[in-house]
């Protein structure tokens, strides 16, 4: 959906509300019992509403803060690198910035080509891999835990997705606060909060990835159909979520 044309109801503001409430007492119980625990942020409209509720509880619990870090795959759109910016002057918060190994994107780019992730589901996810997957590995290392902005409802592959579950790929505990809300309610807390986001949601960009892989959507398409639109929608994943 489009935020603009969001019709924010009183029964949408009651649910949010009512779900805020209960993703605010997972984060905390996350930074109680699962001490070094990190939130991934992706910086899409899901990862901009736990960024809120994270500041706002590492303000109120310095003593033991939920770590925020975010991938940088050298492809990103300009809107998601504004918006790394925004969030520094609207919180005071840098965000810890992982990178991919420039020997393998050399090594990838030199063997495959530029935009080679186009020719075959195994280019694709091998540039993926390269540029979120490995990255995603450093960032995790030596955690407990961490928290994604995963929802049920983006995405045949995430039907039925748990609020906690074992990462065995990553071998650590796997929070998802938001997994059962709805893109309204996303939106809604966004504009009730006056939470930052990416410009490309305005231009009907429900899902942002890399440039490269990213289109704007038509009205009635699923919220995930403009990433990797030219493979089948239940090979849609990075790595970064595939369960083993």
């Amino acid at each position: 959906m489009t935020p603009s044309l969001l019709n924010i109801t009183p029964e949408l503001t009651a649910s949010v509300a009512a779900k805020t409430v209960a993703a605010q007492a997972l984060l905390a119980e996350i930074a109680g019992d699962w001490s070094s625990a990190t939130f991934a942020n992706s910086l899409g409209a899901e990862d901009m509403v736990l960024t809120d509720l994270i500041a706002r509880f590492n303000a109120s619990s310095p003593a033991n803060p939920i770590e925020i870090f975010s991938l940088d795959t050298g492809r990103l759109p300009l809107e998601t690198y504004d918006l790394m910016a925004a969030v520094d002057q609207h919180y005071g918060l840098k965000l810890k910035v992982y990178f991919p190994q420039s020997e393998g994107v050399e090594k990838y780019v030199r063997a495959h080509g530029i935009n080679a992730f186009y020719e075959s589901i195994e280019l694709r996810k091998g540039c993926c891999y390269m540029r979120k997957v490995e990255p995603l590995q450093r960032a995790l290392a030596g955690k407990k835990a961490w928290i994604t902005g995963l929802r049920a409802q983006q995405a045949t592959t995430r039907s039925g997705l748990p609020t906690r579950e074992y990462d065995a790929g990553n071998k650590l505990e796997k929070f998802n606060p938001l997994a059962d809300w709805s893109e309204k309610e996303v939106w809604t807390y966004i504009k009730q909060n006056g939470v930052p986001y990416n410009a490309l949601h305005d231009k009907f960009y429900p899902s942002i990835g890399c440039a490269p892989c990213t289109r704007a959507i038509s009205l009635g398409e699923d919220v995930r159909s403009g990433r990797w639109w030219w493979e089948s929608p239940e090979l849609k994943e990075c790595g970064l979520h595939v369960k083993e």
